[in-house]
């Protein structure tokens, strides 16, 4: 079967009815993939101020046009919905290989609404589609469950997308997760399958995805696996992942550290990559079609722990979150939590934020020691990570406080004002100091989806002459190095423009460490992958228009829940000073000038720079006049 079909599946888990639907090919063209056919559908039929975790709620699990094909770095699905941890539009990528196997089975998107009487899992093969009963499966693992569907199915092969038991659970920064370690993390994405009784998205394609010049794609793919890996950029990402960013940090004074209160870790060298390589991680990992492999994966077997490598390996992220967050050093404790948290499908990056924020909460007198169900929580304390992990999956004593995220626990106390809560429209920020690079600042407060920071690429890759953002994206339109630190008209455009990009490369399912400033492949490549898959002459400026679409269309969303430019903010930790290291004293960002560059962006985008909202001119430019009228 040869295929490079988008049609689109629906599934109403209410009524067991499912029917498909073929999209327009201006509609595809128009939107591309991603988030750009899930959000048209989401506005049209999601109404406002609905329940995340009600039936009403719809789910999104979405390729693009490009899906399928054999490209590099190219392997992405795409989860989107209304965030049951923001409230506001919710949206998540991940790697692996379940994306592949949904378009070789004939499909490009799957909307999934209502909710099962009991638990199920949807089982897709080559076009055919099955809603069955999954109640043996309910509470299980995530090893267990992938183990089980491929036995009784008899296909080994099976792509499974699940959730585990703190999706179930309802935990509100749950993930959802394919080959065991490809997560769509972040926004609880997880705990809106699990308020479906939907267990898992099992899919099996044995066809063929067609390109319109093969050849083309061949040779792409063959440079890639020459000369793109050898790039620094690529080198790196083989070799180590993204474990060097703890040194980079550490070493200028930036690394996360005791709830961000400080920029050094004492123990930063255990959590090094130099020393994770040598205590937990064996071989890389990678996912569809891509030859950079850079996927860690751990492998501990002591007296005290044992971690299955199946369940991939602790990432920068996690182990900022998890270690220098709660300032834990022990790297098979961190390899054990990031196990758990795998095994049960749970974001590490809000569950070690939450904590950290407990952990300070103890610290100022806020909660008590009878409050934490006996448990030591106080950084340092490594021990109590596993029992922790445990009682926030189940939902019991303060693992049920901590489930819900630190905004609503702080809210709860009346601790919401308070300095040392870091979260971004309810979501805790991720591991990277906005105060060494404002550009990531932005990301945190504009990005649609809370506090994120892929939302565009990292100021650094900018900064100098012989920087990858100036040496190699050209085409992006940045000719000159752009000050890490600056807040001006040129740090707004800068973020402008690669917000567009990298909402393009999510759009289309690519992965951001494979292509230029992050990666090594070179922004023409991803035009020419384009071009050689889908047959369209298309230009980079036409992918940008359709990028821009989906910003405008993601803003719509939140405005329409009751967001507001007020919510467009940074936490007022990083307005103030650094506490040690190489700069302390220094690097607080000035709040003033942050307002003015948010209220640049609103300008640029074409959105009323006092309400936020999208002006009806630009969005009837950008072809989006039905959502105009409605605005």
């Amino acid at each position: 079967m040869k295929t490079n079909e988008n049609k689109f599946l629906f599934v109403d888990l209410s009524n067991s009815k499912i029917w498909i639907e073929e999209p327009d090919p201006v509609f595809c063209r128009t939107f591309l993939g991603g988030r750009g056919w899930a959000l048209p559908y989401l506005l049209r039929n999601l109404k406002p101020k609905t329940d995340p975790l009600s039936p009403e709620n719809i789910l999104a699990v979405t390729t693009s046009v490009i899906s399928g094909a054999r490209g590099p770095a190219m392997p992405r699905v795409i989860v989107c919905s209304k965030s049951p941890l923001t409230g506001a539009f919710g949206e998540s990528e991940a790697g692996g290989f379940w994306a592949p196997g949904l378009k070789k089975a004939g499909f490009g998107a799957i909307f999934i609404m209502g909710k099962a009487p009991g638990p199920v899992y949807i089982w897709i093969k080559d076009g055919s589609v099955e809603i069955k009963e999954a109640g043996h499966l309910w509470g299980l693992e995530t090893g267990e469950t992938q183990d089980i569907i491929r036995k009784e199915l008899k296909e080994s092969r099976a792509r499974v997308l699940q959730i585990g038991p703190a999706g179930e659970n309802g935990v509100l920064y749950a993930n959802i997760v394919n080959e065991l370690a490809h997560f769509n993390g972040r926004n609880g994405l997880g705990a809106v399958m699990g308020s479906k009784n939907l267990k898992a998205v099992v899919v099996r394609g044995t066809g063929e995805v067609t390109t319109s010049d093969p050849e083309k794609v061949k040779e792409i793919n063959t440079w890639t696996a020459k000369e793109g890996i050898e790039k620094p950029l690529g080198e790196i990402l083989r070799r180590h992942g993204t474990i060097p960013l703890v040194r980079t940090f550490q070493e200028v004074g930036a690394l996360p550290t005791r709830n961000w209160t400080r920029g050094v870790f004492s123990r930063g060298e255990e959590i090094s990559a130099e020393n994770l390589h040598k205590t937990i991680y064996i071989e890389p990992k990678g996912c569809f079609s891509c030859p950079i492999r850079c996927k860690r994966r751990a492998k501990v077997e002591n007296e005290k722990f044992k971690v299955d490598p199946r369940f991939g390996g602790p990432e920068y992220e996690t182990i900022g979150a998890l270690g220098s967050i709660l300032e834990v050093s022990d790297p098979y404790i961190l390899a054990k939590a990031n196990e758990l948290c795998n095994r049960y499908a749970l974001d590490t990056i809000s569950l070690g934020m939450t904590i950290g924020w407990v952990m300070e909460a103890v610290e100022r007198g806020h909660i008590s020691k009878e409050e934490c169900d006996g448990l030591d929580i106080t950084f340092g304390n490594g021990e109590v990570l596993i029992p922790l992990i445990e009682k926030v999956v189940k939902r019991q004593g303060i693992g049920e406080k901590i489930a819900r995220g630190s905004k609503r626990f702080a809210q709860e106390l009346g601790l919401e004002g308070e300095d040392f809560l870091l979260e971004v429209k309810g979501q805790e920020v991720p591991m990277h100091d906005p105060r060494i690079k404002t550009g990531v600042g932005l990301q945190y407060a504009l990005s649609d989806y809370g506090a994120d920071h892929i939302v565009a690429p990292h100021d650094t890759v900018f900064a100098t002459k012989d920087s990858p953002g100036i040496k190699e994206g050209s085409m992006l339109g940045v000719f000159e190095p752009v000050d890490p630190l600056s807040l001006g008209p040129e740090k707004v455009r800068l973020f402008y423009y690669m917000d567009l990009y990298w909402s393009l490369v999510d759009m289309l399912g690519f992965c951001t460490f494979g292509f230029v400033p992050r990666g090594p492949i070179p922004v023409e490549m991803m035009v020419d992958l384009v071009k050689a898959i889908t047959g369209w002459p298309v230009s980079l400026w036409e992918l940008f228009k359709a990028a821009e679409r989906t910003i405008h269309l993601a803003r719509i969303f939140n405005l329409r829940e009751g967001f507001t430019p007020d919510d467009d903010r940074l936490p007022k930790r990083f307005f103030q000073n650094f506490n040690n290291g190489p700069l302390e004293g220094k690097g607080g960002i000035d709040e003033e000038k942050f307002q003015q560059a948010i209220h640049l962006r609103y300008k640029m985008m074409g959105w009323d720079p006092e309400t936020g909202k999208p002006l009806p001119e630009r969005l009837y430019e950008l072809g989006l006049g039905e959502f105009a009228e409605k605005n």
